[in-house]
């Protein structure tokens, strides 16, 4: 059986730390080890300040979450609205931001070693989407 939570919360900074939050609440009922959890909740942290950096860049947008559980398999699905991404296999490229010199650039690459999958999809004026999973240790059947 699927388990799943949505939030929607404003593209405000304050919010990233409740975002790895509440994402993390949710994926520690599920007994991942603490690596596991804080692997997670840092590839949250990375796409939800990436909607505030860059997809609502001078304004505040809504940004959509959902993660869900499905037997080891933890999703997490963050969504903006905002401006998009023209190219992303560029922007997925470890140094490469439109953020200005502030920025590293290494969003993408932190939620990539920090998850098994990462799936990131986006058009120009309409948001992007991206999606992780991250396969956690099966300690109990989770089923019951």
């Amino acid at each position: 059986m699927k388990d799943e939570i949505k939030l929607i919360i404003p593209s405000r900074s304050q919010n990233e730390g409740f975002a790895r939050v509440a994402v993390g609440s949710f994926v520690a009922r599920l007994d991942p080890t603490l690596e596991e959890l804080n692997d997670i909740k840092t590839a949250v942290s990375e796409a939800v300040t990436n909607c505030i950096v860059h997809a609502y860049r001078d304004t505040i947008g809504l940004i959509y979450i959902t993660v869900s559980a499905e037997g080891n398999t933890v999703t997490v699905k963050i969504r903006d609205r905002g401006c998009g991404i023209s190219d992303v296999e560029k922007a997925k490229e470890p140094l490469f931001t439109t953020g200005g010199e502030e920025r590293a650039g290494l969003g993408f690459a932190v939620m990539e070693s920090f998850t098994d999958k990462l799936k990131v999809r986006s058009a120009v004026g309409k948001g992007t989407t991206v999606t992780m999973q991250k396969k956690i240790s099966v300690k109990y059947d989770r089923k019951k």
